[in-house]
């Protein structure tokens, strides 16, 4: 009898659970802010405020996107890696900005979708030491996947806020070894298929797919001459990444996943 108490028990907090996530279309005022550094900014200026301009007009919708360098470097560092929306978010969370970062309890207040992404040097992945530490800012596969799961739950804890995560920016082979593009082509690979989880209030953009085509690394044609995107990568990617965004504001974030690898 206890056995089968504690199962219905079980099931019960488990639907709960995933019926707490706020479902359909935020509605035609809806607010998202997009949290980037220096590559993200490429594809901003690609053209994401004129799509959605463009999309408001067209769909008597008026969704407002925002912009802002996260963190700012003044005074936190200008980082933007797994440790460091961690050491915000998780280990600093509350209603109290840190270091002049605006924490989760600040910015969903604010905005109904929150976006956020790494800049290339997260692909800068070391080999593990079989020591994983959450609080440690070393770049490993072990760190990450630890720091992702705390971030996981943390954001799983507003489930009236929706997040667009990129997947991780590349490198040139240039600014690379083959074994550190293996690693980071195998965090994506990770955050896709392990840590990403259907019908709750995270989801992803493929930005990795993007940027290498399937590669290794950032190639060439698409770099600006180190592992920065250059602007014609911008623009092609730019109403890719806004197509999604209007997706999960919609409430059809579940739906065509990957829509922005065929063009």
């Amino acid at each position: 009898m206890k056995k089968i108490t504690l199962f219905v028990l079980l099931f019960l907090c488990h639907g709960s659970f995933a019926a707490s996530y706020k479902e359909g279309s935020f509605g035609p005022r809806s607010k998202a802010i997009f949290l980037h550094h220096s590559t993200g900014e490429v594809i901003w200026k690609g053209g994401v405020e004129e799509w959605f301009k463009q999309y408001n007009q067209a769909h008597h919708t008026q969704y407002v996107v925002e912009e802002r360098a996260f963190p700012s470097g003044e005074p936190y560092p200008w980082e933007n890696y797994p440790y460091d929306y961690w050491n915000i978010w998780v280990k600093n969370a509350g209603p109290v900005a840190y270091k002049n970062e605006p924490t989760l309890e600040i910015l969903t207040k604010t905005y109904d979708v929150i976006v956020w992404k790494h800049c290339f040097p997260v692909s800068n992945i070391q080999a593990d030491k079989g020591a994983a530490n959450v609080a440690s800012s070393e770049k490993t596969l072990e760190n990450y996947k630890l720091q992702y799961a705390a971030l996981k739950e943390k954001m799983h804890s507003f489930p009236n806020t929706r997040f667009l995560i990129w997947t991780a920016t590349a490198l040139t082979a240039n600014e690379s070894s083959k074994e550190e593009a293996t690693r980071a082509r195998a965090f994506v690979a990770w955050v896709k298929k392990e840590w990403d989880s259907p019908k709750d209030n995270i989801f992803l953009w493929d930005f990795w797919e993007l940027e290498t085509e399937g590669g290794l690394n950032l190639p060439p044609k698409n770099a600006e001459g180190d592992s920065h995107p250059n602007a014609a990568f911008g623009r092609k990617v730019a109403p890719l990444f806004s197509k999604r965004l209007a997706d999960i504001i919609e409430g059809k974030g579940d739906d065509h996943a990957s829509p922005q690898l065929s063009f």
